[in-house]
């Protein structure tokens, strides 16, 4: 199996060369390049065509929500990860409504970041509880404006309330009686729709 290729975004050298240091202990992971600004990291994905991209979102010439939003539209299958000092930070929803596929915080342990780049590569969504919570208020208040189909069905939404618990796929799982498999399909519909509602209103 060929490994996941990692590109890194994120304008602090220091952290760029220790998420580099630390995946390159992993047999299963490459990390193709590095990038210090929004506007390098869409030219590079270009380039090189990398499987997953660990996105900041405060870098200069282009922030990580423009960047993100132009390699979802041009890129659709590579998957970005948002790493973030802050899940409240007004910025991230946005970012993951322009079409990251998760969120990390960057003082998550090294173990954490290593799965997280594995589940959003696999098709999994990864998002703290917080961005699970607004991710829910935001449809559901689409879905009360006359726009049914960004409506969650029930599943989706059951899922997405135990993420805001905090709870993983391997948790989730037994308590809704599915596979792991269905839970990750229901997390990727869930945030299709998300991803839609921006494409529809505009990321705020």
């Amino acid at each position: 199996m060929s490994p996941i290729r990692v590109l890194i975004a994120d304008d602090h050298v220091v952290v760029r060369r220790g998420i580099w240091a630390l995946l390159s202990t992993e047999s299963d992971i490459e990390v193709i390049g590095e990038t210090s600004n929004g506007l390098e990291t869409v030219t590079l994905t270009q380039l090189l065509e990398p499987d997953v991209i660990l996105m900041d979102i405060m870098m200069p010439q282009m922030n990580g929500v423009d960047a993100t939003r132009q390699i979802a539209g041009t890129h659709p299958q590579v998957r970005i990860l948002v790493l973030t000092s802050f899940a409240a930070d007004d910025k991230v929803l946005p970012a993951i409504q322009s079409g990251a596929h998760g969120c990390l915080l960057k003082d998550s342990s090294p173990a954490d970041l290593v799965q997280a780049i594995r589940q959003v590569h696999q098709g999994e969504v990864v998002l703290p509880p917080i961005i699970a919570f607004q991710i829910v208020q935001k449809l559901s208040a689409a879905a009360s404006q006359n726009e049914p189909h960004l409506t969650l069905t029930e599943c989706e939404q059951d899922v997405l309330l135990l993420m805001v618990q905090g709870l993983r796929v391997q948790d989730i799982a037994p308590l809704l009686h599915m596979d792991a498999q269905t839970v990750r399909v229901h997390m990727r519909h869930a945030l299709h729709k998300f991803h839609h509602l921006n494409r529809r209103q505009g990321t705020p």
